[in-house]
């Protein structure tokens, strides 16, 4: 089945955000990589701030599935911390890091509605986070404070990202920043 027009608008200016930032793409360079002229872009997305609104609702969205699909799971609380962690390692593998923290550095000249949608997307994985430490800190698995260590465990894997992004592997560099330093604190073994 093939996608339709929109979804691989937003396939192609999520992956090239995500590779390049904000302020790195054009209307011009999905047109050509999707094979479209700019005016059917501007049919399903009449502006650049709108496209970009849409794109992080999207990803937002899928965030929050992709957490759903951990907490669901069977998996214990500490490799569901790994299987969040893993959510931020895998876009290392297209050459990609976080779509929110890539926008974030350019929230300065991002117009409200794409800051709100950022900041929704931040609040809502940090409320999911603080959901799983605070089940760990229940169950007497950990000793936290979830709402505090949740901020710093995004800013963790978002700054291994930027970190990993310069590596030569950037999945092993990942790995050797965040993966000894949730064992130490989140290990139940």
């Amino acid at each position: 089945m093939e996608k339709n027009t929109a979804t691989q608008i937003l396939d192609v200016a999520q992956e090239m955000v995500r590779n390049r930032g904000y302020s790195a793409f054009s209307y011009a360079d999905i047109s050509k990589q999707v094979g479209i002229r700019k005016a059917s872009i501007h049919y399903h997305f009449s502006t650049k701030d709108e496209l970009v609104k849409e794109l992080v609702k999207r990803y937002r969205e899928d965030m929050m599935r992709a957490c759903d699909r951990i907490s669901q799971s069977n998996a214990s609380l500490d490799q569901q911390m790994v299987q969040f962690a893993q959510l931020y390692r895998n876009g290392l593998e297209e050459k990609q890091i976080c779509l929110c923290a890539m926008l974030a550095a350019d929230y300065a000249v991002l117009p409200q509605p794409v800051r709100d949608e950022i900041q929704t997307f931040f609040q809502e994985t940090e409320t999911w986070l603080i959901n799983l430490l605070q089940q760990g800190c229940d169950a007497q698995l950990w000793t936290c404070q979830p709402e505090q260590e949740a901020k710093g465990l995004i800013a963790l894997l978002q700054g291994a990202q930027l970190l990993a992004r310069s590596a030569a592997d950037s999945t092993t560099t990942f790995e050797q920043v965040v993966y000894p330093l949730l064992a130490a604190k989140f290990s139940s073994s």
